[in-house]
């Protein structure tokens, strides 16, 4: 009998076996992970909107979830809720692209100062360009901002040096930043703070080579700080709320996504202790038996969270007696909450949803002005993800939008 390569392949590889007749919620496209976290290992989390998900997951789940910013003893715990507290590690929002992840690296050691740094609204509050929506209703001054910023950056150091485990969810290419330094801001100026200006702003969509250069760069400046660090990479797979390119929403959607998904592989295949999670193909892909999308289109439902985190536990939490007693511990310990009554999704996603900010009667009043819209959104409740979404042309890397402003074209079907 004649053999060639695919004689003895394993299932895995095989499409019938692997997918077709996978019983319903079972799919599971990991085949090996490279390594695997004790229940002692310190598990931080950073990313789009769909990364809050996974950070409540191991919290509830009795896992060693990193918090390096907490509240002032005397915040109560819906007060800490509402500034945006335990969303992630350290309170820095939702991170939609690589450069929003390298910069803020760079910023906490300060090797890196926006010129951008505080935006001044009329009634004299002050917005953090780079967490636009973490203080609702801004900080009183720029004093107290930069003294809280101070504060989150000693948290963001303390997470990067002391973490054994760092989690990303990238959700964007497309971004907008100063055109004077490159600080690459969550949201566009102008939709949660700040004034646009095409003279001092411009719109880039990241390639394939910017996010891996990004993050090559950011692992380089991690492991400095903290060299038994690992990373798993993943994409969230929450469509574009809006499009700064001028085409149609899916197809700038389908390429921020691909150009995410490439460079995840080009760098886990690249980089040591580098590892990539398919979040997003369990849910976007159609592969699944159910749709994981709730009828917005965009919201992953409750099963395909719970679809998603039963993957990534099997392959990187180890199981045994002991871990297991100790993880029981710590749900018992730990800020336990029940699962909410109302929508999922929209509960989960709440307390961070940048997109918001940009709503369909926003976009149409700033039609006739210069209001700049952006981003990738969830359904009511959603996440910043669809906010900061623009997408980019496949064949150019971090190509600028072709019309001067490009803010008001396209943001709306």
């Amino acid at each position: 009998m004649k053999t060639h390569p695919y004689s003895k392949t394993p299932d895995y590889a095989l499409w019938r076996r692997a997918v077709a007749e996978v019983a319903p919620g079972e799919l599971d496209p990991v085949v090996q992970a490279p390594f695997r976290l004790g229940v002692r290992e310190k598990i931080a989390t950073a990313g789009s909107c769909f990364a809050q998900h996974i950070g409540r997951y191991l919290k509830s789940s009795g896992c060693n979830y990193l918090v390096t910013e907490a509240p002032h003893a005397f915040v109560s715990p819906q007060a800490a809720d509402a500034l945006n507290y335990g969303l992630y590690t350290a309170r820095y929002g939702n991170i939609y692209t690589s450069r929003q992840l390298l910069q803020l690296f760079e910023r906490a050691y300060g090797r890196f100062t926006p010129k951008e740094n505080h935006w001044l609204e009329r009634g004299g509050q002050a917005i953090d360009p780079f967490r636009p929506q973490i203080q609702p209703g801004g900080f009183n001054s720029a004093r107290e901002l930069d003294y809280d910023r101070e504060r989150h950056f000693e948290a963001v150091r303390k997470a990067f040096e002391t973490l054994d485990l760092f989690v990303f969810t990238l959700g964007l290419t497309e971004l907008w930043r100063s055109r004077e330094d490159g600080a690459a801001f969550p949201l566009c100026p102008g939709v949660a703070g700040g004034d646009y200006s095409p003279a001092r702003h411009e719109f880039v969509n990241l390639g394939v080579d910017d996010v891996v250069d990004d993050m090559t760069e950011f692992i380089r400046g991690l492991r400095a700080v903290n060299p038994a660090a690992r990373i798993i990479l993943t994409v969230s797979p929450v469509p574009l709320v809006a499009t700064a390119e001028a085409r149609h929403v899916v197809a700038s959607t389908m390429y921020s996504k691909s150009a995410l998904r490439v460079a995840c592989d080009v760098l886990s295949r690249s980089l040591s202790q580098v590892a990539y999670f398919p979040s997003y193909e369990i849910v976007a892909g159609g592969y699944a038996p159910t749709d994981y999308f709730a009828p917005d289109r965009r919201s992953v439902t409750q099963e395909g969270v719970a679809h998603v985190m039963r993957v990534f536990e099997r392959h990187f939490i180890k199981r045994n007696a002991a871990g297991e007693a100790l993880r029981g511990a710590l749900r018992t310990l730990g800020p336990m909450r029940s699962a909410p009554v109302e929508d999922p999704i929209a509960a989960a996603m709440r307390l961070m949803c940048d997109e918001e900010a940009l709503s369909l009667a926003q976009i149409e009043t700033a039609s006739g002005n210069e209001a700049p819209p952006q981003t990738e959104q969830a359904p009511k409740n959603a996440s910043a993800e669809d906010l900061a979404a623009q997408e980019p042309l496949a064949d150019k890397p971090e190509h600028q939008a072709d019309s001067a402003d490009p803010v008001n074209q396209r943001l709306v079907d």
